[in-house]
């Protein structure tokens, strides 16, 4: 069984991996003995000498050839040894970190592999992330209140079935707390937003005004427009009113904190890699700086959309560009509505509803889309939640590889939350990759009631995936879902929200399936399992150590197991160097 450290053996530990403990060779018997390494390593020195060595840990490969060792070795960034600690201790020379875990459990690297983590909303704008709509209007209030009048005052991160209040956010609290200005209060799943009346006179939408294709406009009973918006009809709000103007050096400076301040937060989790979905130029300039300044502390998969996608196909590049650190992915769309917000399309409606959701995409679109990217060399990452969603990413999979077939292509469909086995069938036929949301059924139990019993018992449905043989990630989908891995473990696990109501629950996984989930299957969704995903020798030294195993607490706490040490490349990237 693990036990918990006081406070001295963790800031002890800290220390020793932080800075530059060593164990002299003879304190080791003489020189030592070269033990059989668990694979081929690469380092580039060429030497066996290590630089960092753990031992007396538990260790959770994710590796099937050598699932639970005991200790490791790091040479220049890469895994060099893995195995118990007696052969490992042999790599240590007069310059190596010795690290004794104390028991502690060691897992590879959390990867996740759906996120959108700019972190410039979360530091410049309304933090909506609350409880009431007295606090929300408040926080709007004193945002206004800074704001010329005229000009957007946005909310981020709002969740409507949080409020404690027990009836919806309207325009009217909206027009209470910021009458001289244009609100917009943004749901945290992204697709639907709330106005209040100055927005919706500026934008010219009435009670007459009619629904577009892939949106619209919520009203109450009387048909006036209440303020919450949907999907694409959204976008009239994009040209009307007054917004701030940045520089491109302010512009740059707001993307290059937004970017730091995530990367710490994820590192501090325990996250490794995130795959970054839609990310544009900012994005990619931002990782960029960050990285020159030291302070990239996550690896980086992105997935671009839109003008972004479009510059970098006609440069040539393609899917696989980067490096180790920051690398292209694929193209991503978005072709129907969210889960959290109850916009997904279906097949069959929502409990007590006739409303089916919301497609934003059609199939000629979809197939479009599909066959530009496939014939330019790039993975295709397509939003789709719903199972009707689903059915036409998939005949867009079908159609392309049967016209230019490719033995490995991965294309993805994002989030892929209501299957069927039909669908699941299909999946595996055309080696799609399916990334399911891992932290929802825990944080978002809530709206689970208007799906219904039977529908969650085939939605995030990992267990049908693995019992399929599909190699599926996990995905948080960040801001939308928490982005925390053990949370995600939990939920997968358990199956069971925050109030312990249990969903689904034949999608349940075992603890070393769902931590498989987020290592290795999630380096697989970038092709990139061969080099991360797993603590095996001649992969890069991404890894997490835990006060506590899973394994060994009650499967309702696993979220509260205490990240001690995240490394990265073999270097300390949590805790932070001065924090």
């Amino acid at each position: 069984m693990s036990r918990d450290l006081s406070r001295k053996e963790f800031l002890s530990l800290s220390a020793l991996l932080a800075g530059a403990a060593t164990v002299p060779r003879t304190l080791l018997g003489g020189e030592p003995r070269r033990p059989a390494l668990a694979g081929p390593p690469q380092p580039k020195g060429g030497g066996l000498d290590a630089d960092l060595v753990v031992v007396n840990a538990r260790v959770l490969t994710s590796d099937p050839a050598l699932p639970r060792a005991e200790a490791f070795a790091v040479k220049d960034g890469r895994f060099l040894a893995v195995g118990d600690s007696a052969d490992v201790r042999n790599l240590v020379t007069g310059r190596t970190r010795v690290i004794d875990a104390a028991r502690m459990t060691v897992t590879p690297g959390f990867i996740d592999a759906h996120c959108h983590p700019s972190g410039v909303n979360e530091l410049f704008e309304v933090d909506g992330n609350l409880r009431s709509i007295a606090a929300l209007k408040a926080a709007i209030a004193r945002k206004a209140a800074e704001t010329p009048p005229g000009y957007w005052v946005n909310a981020y991160m709002f969740d409507d079935t949080k409020l404690a209040d027990g009836r919806p956010l309207h325009r009217r609290d909206l027009d209470e707390a910021a009458p001289n200005h244009p609100v917009s209060v943004n749901h945290r799943g992204g697709h639907t937003s709330w106005y209040n009346s100055m927005a919706l006179r500026l934008a010219g939408i009435t009670r007459d005004t009619k629904d577009p294709d892939h949106g619209r406009f919520f009203r109450d009973a009387d048909g006036e427009p209440n303020g919450r918006v949907a999907e694409l009809a959204r976008g009239v709000f994009a040209t009307v009113g007054k917004r701030t103007q940045y520089t491109t050096a302010q512009q740059r400076d707001r993307a290059r904190q937004g970017m730091r301040h995530m990367s710490r937060l994820f590192t501090a989790a325990g996250l490794t890699t995130v795959h970054h979905l839609w990310a544009d130029q900012d994005d990619l300039r931002a990782y960029e700086d960050i990285r020159a300044d030291g302070e990239l502390r996550h690896r980086a998969y992105a997935m671009v959309g839109g003008d972004t996608y479009t510059h970098l196909r006609d440069a040539g590049i393609r899917t696989g560009f980067g490096d180790e650190w920051v690398r292209i992915g694929g193209v991503k769309y978005a072709a129907d509505g969210s889960a959290s917000e109850r916009t997904m399309r279906m097949s069959t409606p929502y409990v007590g509803t006739d409303d089916y959701g919301i497609l934003t995409m059609t199939q000629q679109e979809i197939d479009e889309a599909v066959d530009d990217a496939h014939t330019h060399g790039w993975q295709v990452g397509i939003h789709a939640n719903g199972d009707v969603t689903i059915d036409m990413v998939l005949k867009a999979y079908e159609r392309v590889l049967a016209r230019w077939p490719h033995p490995d292509r991965r294309h993805r469909i994002e989030h892929c939350s209501l299957v069927n086995p039909d669908l699941v069938r299909r999946i595996k036929a055309t080696g799609s990759i399916p990334t399911p949301f891992w932290t929802y059924i825990y944080y978002h139990g809530e709206k689970w009631g208007e799906y219904g019993d039977e529908k969650m018992r085939s939605m995030f449905a990992h267990r049908s995936f693995l019992d399929a043989g599909i190699v599926v990630p996990g995905a948080s989908d960040y801001g939308p879902g928490p982005f925390e891995p053990l949370m995600a473990i939990q939920s997968m696990v358990t199956r069971r929200d925050y109030k312990r109501r249990e969903w689904g629950p034949n999608q349940k996984v075992t603890v070393d399936e769902a931590l498989r989930i987020a290592t290795i299957n999630g380096a697989h969704a970038s092709y990139e399992e061969g080099t991360k995903g797993s603590i095996t020798a001649g992969k890069w030294a991404d890894f997490v150590m835990l006060e506590k195993d899973p394994h060994d607490v009650d499967p309702n706490t696993i979220k509260d197991i205490r990240v001690v040490q995240t490394v990265v490349g073999g270097s300390v990237m949590y805790p932070a160097a001065g924090a």
